[in-house]
């Protein structure tokens, strides 16, 4: 698996404190009944054209970015970044050792033109996925998961003073305008990239579709987060 380290911009330094204050201040989550997965969130009772309940921005720009939206019947999170790279997050706290699996669907509508997250200045993704755990009263630290137009799939990526770990998930646009599902082993993870053998209990998830370092257009969805036994 390749891996390159990247230096710490002041722009992911920010997005990674931000995120640490929107969760943290949220206390922990009630803990999941039994089954075999447990939604995070659907969607389903979210108003389409808003941000929906329980998903909180790093700045009130995202408003613009972030909205429930509706086809067939289902809702989802559609996100447009138009040269923004803001964060919305969704406090969920879960046992990693009963539910070590999160899964959920995402489709690429737009790629950031030009965008190559191997390099801090054209570090944009059109859909991101974070797995949130307790690091300091005033930051945490992420496991990302990415969908890459152009960084192989299975590169690892650091930033952040090694803060965030990211994984580029899937590459490539043959899937682009469809939805993909995803699962992805977040204990495994953790220990892989962060060295260590406990993992905390994750505080929560979030998104991230920018287009800022390419002062370009970005533009995806997201649906069915859940975390998962297997």
């Amino acid at each position: 698996m390749p891996t390159l380290s990247r230096g710490m911009s002041s722009r992911h330094l920010l997005l990674l404190a931000a995120l640490g204050s929107l969760l943290l201040v949220a206390g922990g989550a009630p803990a999941a009944p039994e089954g075999e997965c447990v939604t995070i969130d659907d969607f389903a009772s979210a108003k389409a054209g808003e941000l929906p309940p329980n998903w909180k921005l790093r700045k009130s720009a995202g408003k613009g970015v972030y909205s429930v939206q509706e086809e067939n019947g289902v809702r989802f999170l559609r996100a447009v970044s138009r040269g923004l790279g803001i964060q919305a997050a969704r406090e969920h706290g879960w046992d990693l050792t009963n539910y070590p699996v999160l899964a959920w669907a995402w489709r690429v509508r737009e790629f950031p033109k030009g965008a190559d997250e191997r390099e801090s200045k054209t570090n944009d993704s059109a859909l991101a996925i974070y797995a949130v755990f307790p690091h300091s009263p005033i930051s945490v630290k992420a496991v990302k998961y990415i969908w890459s137009e152009r960084v192989p799939a299975d590169t690892h990526l650091t930033s952040n003073l090694g803060l965030t770990q990211v994984r580029v998930l899937r590459s490539g646009a043959a899937k682009a305008g469809e939805w993909v599902e995803e699962r992805v082993n977040v204990l495994e993870s953790y220990r892989q990239y962060f060295g260590e053998s406990e993992a905390p209990k994750p505080i929560g998830i979030a998104v991230l579709t920018d287009s800022d370092d390419t002062k370009s257009q970005a533009q995806g969805d997201y649906a069915n987060f859940r975390v998962c036994r297997q």
